[in-house]
């Protein structure tokens, strides 16, 4: 009889909810009460709303136990583990019996992060385990030619998972064919947007994953040398990373004759980058590796022709990457299986914003946005209702609720005006102010831009000042008409993606929000009630009891009314701060 597990979920999310302390506690309680069990260690489980998580695994089978404190785990082990009886009102996940909370993961189909909160990150035997390296080795002992390997991707379907959605394998054609002593593989683990999560995750859950598949790929296009481009702001992923790329030139995965494949030399290079958003851009990533600062270059030529020190070089993210020995292994046809006609396989996104259950999730292309956040996200928080959801990242557009019956391929959601993107999925309920909205995920890319772009450097500038204005209630009856003039130029004139999808938001909130922006300029009132400046706040004489409440935490004294009496608000002092709002026990503060 195998030794009971207990598992405990060290992903960046476990261990801000708390996971660390969880562990020592575990560590405390094991060595004091001499309990025998083996303790492991593994990453996001995906079910980031019920953090920290820890999973026992015993010979009746698996629990997942969710929101462990560390008052909780004591009472976990002693009933679980002493007592053989597991606390079934903490578990979220069991194999044995259904729990309330299996509808998040019902209807996933995990690919890219099969492994992980599965298995140990820090463990090549544990990767090795579960099929990991296969994939590698059937290419060598069936002595596959890079052509044959690159069919294979090419008929699987897989796209680029970064944003762009590019055919993966024709990509790797193009680079094969220009022959060259030296090519260059990239993994581009920069996105700064709620998409990086994912990227994050599978960096920290599975990194053997990214890194068996740019092996194969280095087989593919024949290259020699391989770096992975990580922001400095994951030192999880990065340590994990570090240590994954030391096991596998110890095992001969990396290296010299790799696998005994004569000729067959690849090391891949851990470069750490400083967060600039613009790097996500191939061009721009490239001339940070290279020691220049990350902006974009022009192109023809493409990386395919010269890249990397002016070599053929491949760029792909960190989950195309982790598809790819899953296809080379379980074959082209099976991956095919799932998605849709043109957009085949999986996608990985990080559902965060007004949802209910936020966390990771990995579903089949052509289910519904609606049926992602409410058969998966459980909905909205607090039974609000579902006004909008912005894929994308900070670049991408925002499809309105009416529209919740879109699937999730490529070209259904270009068609909306957003963008798949890397993977971030915002959701906003009915008190989310879409102009606000707008001009938020605007000031991001105007803090990111290289500059290099006038288009991009100056007109997304004025761009924001015109949302600053209107959501102030200074907004004028040109504002909008100049925005969308200002965002076609700004989009057919920039050098990079950041410049060319940066005006999304703007365009998507306009074309199905409009009524928001002309409330705002006209009638000088928001519709959601979050723009503060456009916001009268007003006493209901039949809920106020004349507590004074609202009056004593008034910073500017704009409310009158002795104690026992209906209060009221002089507009004029009034300076929309929200204490009254906020303090009042009675909901006697009207917002209009």
């Amino acid at each position: 009889m195998e030794k009971t597990k207990v598992i405990v979920g060290l992903g960046s999310c476990g261990i801000a909810a708390g996971a660390g302390k969880v562990l020592d506690k575990i560590n405390a309680l094991q060595k004091a009460e001499k309990l025998d069990f083996e303790v492991k260690r593994t990453s996001c489980i995906g079910m980031c709303f019920k953090e920290p998580l820890v999973e026992i695994i015993d010979n009746t089978g698996s629990y997942l136990y969710g929101e462990v404190t560390e008052n909780k785990i004591v009472e976990i082990l002693d009933k679980h583990i002493a007592q053989q009886e597991p606390v079934i009102e903490y578990i979220v996940k069991s194999d044995l019996f259904e729990t309330k909370d299996d509808y998040f993961l019902n209807d996933q189909v995990k690919i890219a992060t099969a492994r992980c909160g599965s298995i140990d990150p820090e463990a090549i035997e544990e990767y090795e385990a579960t099929k990991g390296y296969l994939a590698i080795r059937k290419i060598i002992n069936k002595g596959l030619s890079p052509d044959e390997v690159i069919s294979e991707v090419l008929d699987s379907g897989l796209r680029g998972r970064g944003g762009g959605g590019f055919p993966t394998g024709l990509k790797w054609r193009f680079a094969l064919n220009n022959k060259a002593e030296e090519k260059y593989i990239l993994c581009n683990a920069d996105e700064g947007d709620p998409g990086a999560f994912m990227d994050r995750s599978i960096l920290e859950g599975d990194p053997h994953s990214v890194i068996e598949g740019m092996i194969i790929g280095a087989y593919a296009i024949e290259a020699n040398g391989g770096v992975i481009y990580c922001r400095a702001e994951y030192p999880l992923a990065i340590k994990r990373l570090n240590i994954a790329l030391d096991q596998a030139r110890a095992k001969g995965y990396l290296g010299q004759n790799i696998l005994g494949k004569e000729g067959f030399n690849f090391d891949i290079y851990l470069k750490e980058g400083a967060g600039a958003f613009v790097c996500g851009e191939e061009t721009a990533l490239i001339a940070s590796i290279e020691g220049e600062r990350g902006m974009p270059r022009k192109r023809p030529p493409f990386p395919a022709e010269k890249g990397l020190w002016q070599k053929p070089t491949n760029i792909n993210n960190v989950e195309t990457w982790a598809n790819i020995p899953w296809i080379i292994y379980n074959g082209a046809q099976e991956y095919a299986e799932y998605g849709t006609e043109k957009s085949k396989g999986t996608k990985v996104f990080a559902l965060t914003g007004k949802i209910t259950n936020g966390g990771l999730i990995e579903v089949p292309m052509g289910m519904t946005i609606n049926d992602v956040i409410f058969k998966l996200g459980g909905g909205i928080q607090n039974d609000k209702k579902f006004k909008a959801v912005q894929m994308g990242g900070p670049s991408g557009g925002c499809i309105p609720a009416y529209l919740g019956d879109t699937i999730i391929d490529y070209d259904s959601v270009n068609s909306t005006g957003a963008i798949m993107g890397s993977g971030g999925m915002v959701i906003m309920d009915e008190t989310t102010c879409m102009v606000d909205m707008a001009r938020f995920f605007l000031d991001f890319t105007v803090k990111e831009s290289c500059g290099k772009c006038t288009f991009c450097r100056m007109g997304t500038k004025r761009m924001l000042e015109i949302l600053t204005r209107i959501t102030q209630g200074e907004g004028k009856e040109t504002d909008i008409e100049t925005l969308e003039i200002l965002a076609q130029q700004i989009k057919e004139n920039s050098l990079c993606g950041l410049g060319q999808t940066a005006p999304n938001p703007v365009l998507t909130t306009i074309k199905y929000f409009r009524n928001e922006y002309e409330a705002h300029i006209n009638d000088k009132k928001c519709p959601a009630l979050n723009c503060k400046k456009l916001i009268t706040y007003k006493v209901d004489v039949e809920k106020c009891t004349g507590c004074t409440i609202c009056a004593r935490n008034c910073p500017t004294d704009a409310i009158l009314g002795e104690r026992k009496q209906i209060h009221e608000v002089v507009e004029e002092k009034c300076i929309k701060c929200g204490m009254c709002y906020s303090k009042c026990n009675f909901d006697a503060i009207l917002l209009s």
